[in-house]
């Protein structure tokens, strides 16, 4: 077992975008960390990184909408580090689909993925946060503040992350657990591309997106990070409960 006065970060989603440099965030900050996705190869190469640094790096593959796995995540982060001190739920999908095309089986896989999976993450990892006095940050988006047309069901699962951190850190505020939320615009990662976008369509989004975003351009995901990691750390230890705008502006505009 490592030594367990070394924080211990469980970032989902580790192996691309927003996780990936989140996990690289913690890991520069000396954090050992526990990295979870699907792919092991991605997940290794992450974790060659953060080892390089001479910090200790577990990685789990699992699939987060199966509540058997999850449990297997957070009883292998344990017997890997003793600890956990933050749990960031940085793993999420889109698609399309509006009112009418939506099927039942899109908005079941977007809520499984979005919400059902932090919520059980937080809900298992929550005795050993409230024993390390830790902090959840949850990777939510702008489209949970502000409605968007076209992505129905990702609107609803992000909205529902929002209320779910709200309710959570007003809970657990009393048990020295705070829990945030970043709600980040448009990230330059391969979420769209993965939601079904292809090469050209998402080279024209992020084209686009210069005028839709008041700052003129999209977002990196290592911004994405030093946010995530501001919030799980000692310099935010005020704040909870907070849902965290970092989208170059895009909230503050009319859909278009």
């Amino acid at each position: 077992m490592a030594d367990t006065e070394i924080a211990v970060a469980l970032v989902t989603g580790a192996s691309s975008g927003i996780g990936r440099a989140t996990a690289l965030k913690f890991g520069t900050q000396g954090y050992q960390v526990a990295l979870v996705a699907r792919t092991v190869s991605r997940l290794e190469a992450v974790a060659a990184v953060i080892r390089a640094g001479g910090v200790q790096a577990e990685v789990i593959t699992a699939d987060v909408t199966r509540a058997e796995e999850i449990e297997r995540v957070v009883d292998r982060t344990m017997a890997a580090f003793g600890r956990i001190d933050v749990l960031v739920n940085a793993a999420g999908i889109i698609s399309t689909g509006t009112i009418d095309s939506t099927t039942l089986d899109a908005w079941d896989t977007m809520m499984n993925v979005n919400v059902r999976a932090p919520f059980y993450l937080m809900q298992r990892a929550m005795p050993h946060l409230i024993r390390s006095q830790g902090s959840v940050v949850n990777v939510s988006s702008v489209t949970g503040l502000r409605a968007f047309p076209g992505i129905l069901a990702y609107c609803a699962s992000k909205a529902a992350v929002d209320q779910l951190t709200r309710c959570a850190a007003l809970e657990l505020a009393s048990q020295g657990v705070r829990v945030n939320a970043v709600n980040p615009g448009v990230v330059l990662t391969g979420l769209h591309r993965s939601g079904g976008m292809t090469e050209a369509a998402y080279s024209a989004f992020l084209e686009h997106s210069k005028t839709t975003h008041p700052l003129g351009r999209v977002g990196r995901p290592e911004e994405v990070a030093e946010l995530i990691f501001f919030l799980a750390s000692e310099r935010a230890g005020w704040i909870t409960g907070a849902t965290v705008s970092i989208d170059g502006g895009r909230g503050q505009t009319c859909a278009r």
